[in-house]
C-alpha cells in the first residue's frame, strides 16, 4: 500500500531532495555516491528506500524505466520550502509573521547582503 502523500519532509529526505535540487535528475546509486563524497556514508539501501519514499510522497518523479531508476524532483525548491515556511508560521508562531521576523533578528547580527535583501523585499511590498 502506498504511504501517503505527505508535507513535511524528514531531516534524511530533505537531505536527499536538497541533492536533487542543486544536481537535477539521478539515480540511487549517484545520491549515495555524492552523499559519500560529502563524508555521509549511507547504504545503498537506505538510499533507495529514501528515494523511494520521496517518489511516493510525490516530491521525486521517475524519469527512467531501466535500472538503476532515474527520478528528479516533483517539485521547485521554491515550492517546498515556501509551504514549510508557511507550516512553520502557522504552528510555531500563530500565523504572526511578525513573531517570525523578530525570532529571526534575535538569532544574530545580519550581514550587509542580508539586510539589503530585507530592504528590498520590504520596499517591494511596500509599493
Amino acid at each position: 500500500m502506498a504511504r501517503p502523500a505527505a508535507k513535511e519532509l524528514t531531516e534524511r529526505e530533505l537531505e536527499i531532495m536538497h541533492i536533487f535540487w542543486d544536481k537535477g535528475e539521478l539515480t540511487a546509486p549517484q545520491v549515495r555516491d555524492h552523499l559519500a563524497s560529502t563524508g555521509r556514508n549511507l547504504a545503498y539501501t537506505t538510499v533507495a528506500t529514501l528515494i523511494k519514499i520521496l517518489h511516493e510522497k510525490d516530491f521525486l518523479t521517475q524519469t527512467g524505466d531501466q535500472r538503476p531508476y532515474s527520478f528528479k524532483p516533483s517539485r521547485p525548491f521554491e515550492d517546498v520550502s515556501k509551504s514549510m515556511v508557511g507550516d512553520l508560521l502557522e504552528r510555531l508562531f500563530g500565523g504572526s509573521r511578525e513573531q517570525l521576523v523578530l525570532r529571526l533578528f534575535d538569532s544574530g547580527k545580519l550581514t550587509r547582503k542580508e539586510r539589503e535583501a530585507l530592504e528590498r523585499v520590504l520596499k517591494e511590498n511596500k509599493s
